[in-house]
């Protein structure tokens, strides 16, 4: 039995060296961080950049969210809804929906403000969606008069505390 095992043994250590040869470096790295400028927001259909620096001591939330993701379009309601009474931030919504119907759509059926909803029609292949590395899912930003980001994945509790 023990000359059995010996070479079950040899062969699960050695097939584990190799498996562990072949993985990837797994270390996460984000490529914007809170304290990281925000890449100036230009949407490939339009020609105008979008201006994320509010005034002095004021504040800009820009939430990035698509019809088909269900969470990134509840959070951005969300936050959408929590910011209606504060005069201190502005929120910049950008869908990242191909399909210009399904974006206005999702803005009257969510009841936000069209006025700051924009809608990137190059989705997942724009150059936004590389420069705020959203290819792990949808994000958002709060970003201060410096056009400094000051925190990532905001929530509803989250906001309130910083735009106090």
């Amino acid at each position: 039995m023990i000359k059995s095992v010996k070479p079950i043994f040899v062969v699960l250590v050695f097939s584990s060296f190799i498996s562990f040869s072949f993985t990837e470096n797994n270390k996460t790295t984000e490529k914007l961080v809170p304290g990281d400028k925000a890449p100036v927001l230009v949407l490939e259909n339009e020609t105008q950049k979008l201006n994320l620096q509010p005034e002095e001591g004021n504040y800009t939330l820009l939430s990035f969210w698509a019809g088909y993701d269900a969470q990134s379009r509840m959070n951005n309601v969300e936050l959408c809804h929590a910011i209606e009474n504060h005069d201190n931030i502005k929120m910049i919504s950008v869908s990242m929906d191909n399909r210009k119907s399904i974006f206005k759509a999702a803005v009257k059926q969510d009841e936000l403000n069209p006025e700051y909803c924009f809608n990137e029609t190059d989705g997942e292949h724009s150059e936004i969606f590389k420069e705020y590395d959203l290819k792990k899912g949808f994000a958002n930003y709060l970003i201060d008069s410096r056009g400094m980001i000051l925190a990532k994945n905001v929530s509803v509790d989250d906001l309130s505390m910083y735009i106090k």
